[in-house]
């Protein structure tokens, strides 16, 4: 590479340094009861409708029938985002035959995400610094993490998404900062 002598020369990062990043499939409901990392997509695969329906849906299901047990109500709502593995008739199909309610997420607001605003957060700050040499170390500490978390403090993630839905409806979905 060449560079002008008035230019700064890039840092160039050393020969088998690779950050490695995994998705992990969480889901958690208000009171924190139901909190699991239930999957882990597997090194260089990409979420698809078919991974989804295939993969995480007996994890879900078998979690989500444990958690009516406890609980009153048969009724179960789910919220995730806009992603096309989301939104393809394979995945609404299949959570509808679970007795699953999807509810409806604005198109590019991946900031209304519980998770992205709330939960990520959380769990980065609790990690940090933490080295995992195996995906299942880094998984058994997310799990862990999340049961750690007050059920209140679930509970005000759901009164902030509340808010931050209103305040995007009177917005008329314009992008805004903060609370």
């Amino acid at each position: 590479m060449w560079v002008g002598g008035h230019v700064d020369r890039p840092a160039m990062l050393r020969p088998g340094f690779q950050i490695r990043k995994r998705m992990f499939t969480v889901f958690f409901n208000y009171r924190g009861s139901f909190a699991i990392a239930v999957d882990i997509l597997p090194q260089d695969t990409t979420m698809t409708a078919t991974y989804y329906v295939q993969d995480v849906r007996s994890q879900v299901k078998s979690a989500i029938n444990e958690q009516r047990s406890k609980v009153s109500t048969s009724k179960t709502l789910f919220l995730h985002d806009n992603a096309g593995p989301h939104k393809a008739r394979a995945t609404t199909q299949s959570l509808r035959e679970l007795g699953i309610q999807v509810l409806p997420h604005p198109a590019y607001s991946p900031d209304l995400a519980p998770c992205a605003f709330w939960l990520f957060p959380i769990l980065k700050d609790r990690l940090a610094g933490r080295k995992f040499h195996r995906i299942q170390d880094l998984a058994k500490a997310v799990n862990s993490e999340l049961r750690t978390i007050p059920e209140e403090d679930y509970q005000g993630a759901f009164r902030k998404w509340q808010i931050m839905l209103k305040r995007c409806i009177e917005s008329h979905g314009e992008y805004f900062e903060g609370l």
